[in-house]
């Protein structure tokens, strides 16, 4: 087997602060049998020094505004319930209060006004670029703030964004449609608390519902597991997927991809810098074809089936997870490598994954000590290595897990 870069990696932090805010940068120390070197990579500094990480995995709230009962039980049946009535329609609220626990917010001069008249938040109407200027947050009492643009289009939402930087209040823009929600959820990269949600469109409550289930799946861990490689084979010419995102991933980091459903294999990005190839930290050399890999929502799809705008899960040695959008697929014909693995436990239960035969394809495995994580190429494994699988029901329908009674081999 050729020797790599890739086989061993050890780790130590260093503070640093930068454009991107203060964080801790962590330097890959990659052995060789030869020699020791450090790579320091200003794609991993971006990735890991998010001006404030964990908003990222705030969950953002959804007021609603409608006078249609249908939408009311839809949102409740969401899990919303805080909806917004015009002053003149209390009469409608008692009558959906009596049908569902909700919490009515009035609209009157001044803000949103609960049933007691407390003020639960400020309301501000916006017509120009010099309004949301001018906007100031910092000295309203008022916990939350719902900015209104009516119907001037022209004002991009990361205005909006940047003008209540530095506010501890939770921002709401009033959304008419679900994609009008996702462009305030997501401007300037963590966006607006909340959105109020103004519509008679049933569909439009699922599809927002939709949206946010799946933004919500991020930061959940996955439950990973240790298997040890039973075999190491080569397979022969198959047409195997690059999977290119448009997001950079950090060393640790890859997809979950697997033969069978029922065991997907953490296959590392090519994040690394080695002797073979620059770095390419938005890549995946996933596999063939036939393959599956997790997508959002606990489902799969075929690797075949991928392209350009769909989403993926990213996944890092500790089983947090993140989606990102699929920028390009590359499918090519290599040669193969066929790696078999079990788990100690698991009654002889036997996980599969073809992969190309390449330095620069790599299964990942953790030592269990924080960050710490081996990247190991298929080039260099051997039986009884270590590596780190995701096991799930096996039985699929569209890429849906359901309870049926299978056989794959």
């Amino acid at each position: 087997m050729a020797s790599s870069l890739l086989p061993s990696a050890s780790v130590f932090q260093l503070p640093i602060t930068g454009k991107w805010g203060s964080c801790r940068l962590t330097h890959y120390q990659l052995h060789d049998k030869n020699r020791t070197r450090f790579q320091h990579n200003p794609f991993f500094v971006k990735a890991m020094c998010a001006l404030n990480p964990s908003s990222k995995m705030e969950k953002k709230q959804v007021w609603i505004w409608t006078e249609k009962k249908e939408v009311m039980t839809a949102a409740v049946e969401s899990g919303w319930n805080t909806f917004i009535f015009h002053s003149h329609r209390r009469q409608l609220a008692d009558e959906w209060s009596s049908m569902a626990l909700l919490s009515s917010l009035f609209n009157e001069e001044g803000g949103l006004f609960d049933g007691e008249r407390r003020k639960v938040a400020a309301f501000f109407e916006i017509f120009s670029p010099e309004q949301l200027e001018k906007l100031q947050l910092l000295n309203e009492q008022a916990e939350n703030v719902v900015v209104d643009l009516l119907d001037w289009q022209v004002i991009p939402a990361e205005n909006i964004v940047a003008a209540i930087q530095g506010t501890q209040k939770t921002v709401f823009a009033i959304s008419k449609t679900p994609s009008e929600a996702q462009t305030f959820f997501e401007a300037l990269e963590h966006g607006l608390g909340g959105v109020v949600l103004k519509t008679e469109n049933v569909e439009a409550v699922y599809e927002l519902k939709d949206y946010l289930d799946k933004r919500n799946g991020e930061g959940n861990i996955l439950e990973l597991t240790k298997a040890r490689v039973t075999k190491v084979q080569m397979a022969g010419m198959g047409d195997r997927v690059c999977v290119d995102l448009c997001s950079i991933m950090r060393p640790g980091e890859g997809l979950l991809v697997g033969s069978f459903a029922r065991g997907l294999f953490l296959v590392h990005s090519e994040c690394l810098e080695s002797n073979y190839i620059s770095s390419r930290p938005f890549r995946v050399n996933a596999g063939p074809v036939h393959a599956y890999i997790a997508v959002p929502g606990g489902k799969t799809s075929y690797l075949s089936e991928l392209k350009s705008g769909k989403e993926v899960i990213v996944v890092d040695q500790n089983g947090m997870q993140r989606t990102a959008i699929i920028g390009r697929v590359k499918i090519e014909t290599r040669q193969l490598i066929l790696v078999e693995a079990k788990r100690d436990d698991d009654n002889g239960t036997s996980y599969s994954i073809l992969l190309q035969n390449a330095e620069t394809v790599a299964l990942v495995s953790s030592s269990g000590e924080g960050d710490l994580h081996r990247a190991t190429p298929v080039t260099s494994l051997k039986l009884g290595d270590e590596i780190l699988v995701r096991v799930q029901g096996g039985a699929r329908h569209t890429g849906i897990e359901i309870k049926e009674f299978i056989v794959e081999k």
